[in-house]
């Protein structure tokens, strides 16, 4: 018997393949880059509000966890150096080749709905926004991890039925597009 999870993982490596993965990746790569470099708003040094995770989504929708988890390691790297903040920090590229995954995950290879929206952005949120990210910048920075972690909370909170809208809007768009069948 076979585990979705498990077909779903083994499967999508064959995504590495398919030259047209390859180039709808590296396409959304670079979209999210510009996306970062443009539509970033600071709020603070440790805090920003950003739309570069949907073209990281899209990637995983149309190519799976593991290309879009490896080109979110090439998007962070390549914004990091078209608009570095702070120090380089390997943690933020472990958290882009997480993103990638996770929405990978939740969206590959599925039909789009609010729910799985819903659900990869809470997944995102709490492993990626509330404990990894803080405790980056609790590692690099030396302060109280719950100081940061109040301001991804209330920042997070205000802006989840704002990702997910996006999101999905994001999702019907591309099956409308054509770029998934309608059953998947």
């Amino acid at each position: 018997m076979q585990f979705p999870l498990k077909t779903q993982l083994v499967g999508s490596l064959d995504e590495f393949r398919r030259p047209r993965s390859l180039v709808l990746a590296g396409l959304l790569s670079a979209a999210a880059v510009v996306m970062d470099r443009l539509l970033t708003i600071p709020v603070s040094p440790v805090l920003e509000i950003g739309f570069a995770f949907l073209a990281t989504a899209l990637c995983a929708y149309l190519c799976g966890p593991w290309v879009a988890g490896t080109a979110g390691i090439a998007v962070d790297i390549l914004s990091y150096f078209l608009r570095p903040n702070g120090a380089f920090f390997f943690g933020f590229t472990l958290n882009q080749f997480l993103l990638g995954f996770i929405y990978g995950l939740w969206l590959y290879k599925r039909r789009p709905n609010p729910w799985l929206a819903l659900g990869a952005c809470l997944t995102v949120m709490v492993l990626i926004n509330f404990l990894l990210t803080p405790l980056w910048l609790n590692i690099m920075y030396g302060k109280a991890f719950v100081i940061f972690s109040t301001a991804k909370i209330i920042k997070n909170i205000l802006k989840l039925p704002i990702d997910v809208a996006l999101l999905y809007g994001a999702l019907r768009m591309a099956q409308r597009a054509g770029q998934r069948p309608a059953g998947a």
